[in-house]
């Protein structure tokens, strides 16, 4: 097995909000345990409970990251539960949360080395709170790491992390393939589970179409400028993605559909 060292970044993700004292809580129980650690956040704003948006979101920007960055995702409905607390550790960084489902993506994207099962209470922050262990575990756990205790040290390892059913692209045919809206950014964009790697998007511009819930889309454009003002177009976004959008205006509105919506691609 081929470790990664810890770089000594620690990002934070979860769906606290910005309005009360869970982050910054966490961020200073991580100064206290390792002074030079180097605190980014990724998103406090995860809808509540929203474990896929969180593994999602996690999933399109923790690789930008430099090797060995630590990232600790809180987003935990089944806090004081039964679930597992967890430290993965992949061939380039290291996640650590609740066991729920959040890290699907990154692991399927990641060359797995090990999971842990978070059990060494000597690494916790006292009394642990039954609330927030965003706090009292994987804040510490993330510091100790950082200051270089092994993985090993934090409790056994695991070989049956929670999965989350991920939507698939479906190929209905030679010509018909069938996906879905998987968010919807600020925007309004509906980002698709769509990709080139999918579907020959080229093929659009000749006479193929895009259906989202029935509405059709029936322009392809490279960028959003592209498009006329108030144009509804679909586009491949940063992500790699089939996006719909529309110039200077909400797609989501536009069509009133949201995640979940069937997306279908029919090529001539």
């Amino acid at each position: 097995m081929c470790n990664v060292r810890p770089s000594g970044v620690i990002t934070l993700l979860t769906d606290f909000g910005l309005a009360d004292f869970f982050v910054g809580a966490m961020k200073g129980v991580i100064l206290s345990i390792h002074r030079e650690a180097v605190i980014v956040d990724l998103t406090h704003l995860i809808p509540p409970q929203d474990i896929y948006a969180a593994a999602l979101t996690l999933a399109d920007c923790y690789a930008t990251f430099p090797e060995g960055t630590i990232h600790v995702a809180v987003v935990d409905p089944g806090v004081g539960s039964e679930r597992r607390a967890v430290l993965i550790e992949t061939a380039r960084y290291f996640f650590i949360g609740p066991d729920n489902g959040l890290f699907t993506l990154v692991v399927e994207q990641e060359s797995l080395q090990r999971a842990i099962q978070i059990t060494a209470e000597r690494f916790f922050r006292h009394p642990v709170s039954r609330t927030f262990h965003g706090r009292d575990v994987f804040a510490p756990v993330a510091a100790w790491l950082a200051r270089g205790v092994p993985p090993s040290e934090f409790g056994p390892e695991v070989s049956d992390l929670m999965r989350l059913p991920i939507p698939r692209v479906e190929r209905l045919d030679e010509k018909r393939w069938r996906g879905q809206v998987i968010h919807v950014d600020r925007f309004g964009n509906l980002i698709t589970n769509v990709t080139a790697r999918d579907v020959p998007l080229e093929a659009l511009r000749q006479g193929g179409r895009l259906l989202v819930n029935g509405h059709e889309v029936s322009a392809l454009r490279t960028h959003y400028h592209e498009a006329a003002p108030r144009e509804l177009f679909a586009l491949v976004g940063s992500t790699g993605r089939v996006e719909i959008a529309v110039r200077e205006g909400s797609a989501a509105t536009a069509l009133g559909v949201g995640r979940g919506a069937t997306v279908e691609i029919l090529l001539p």
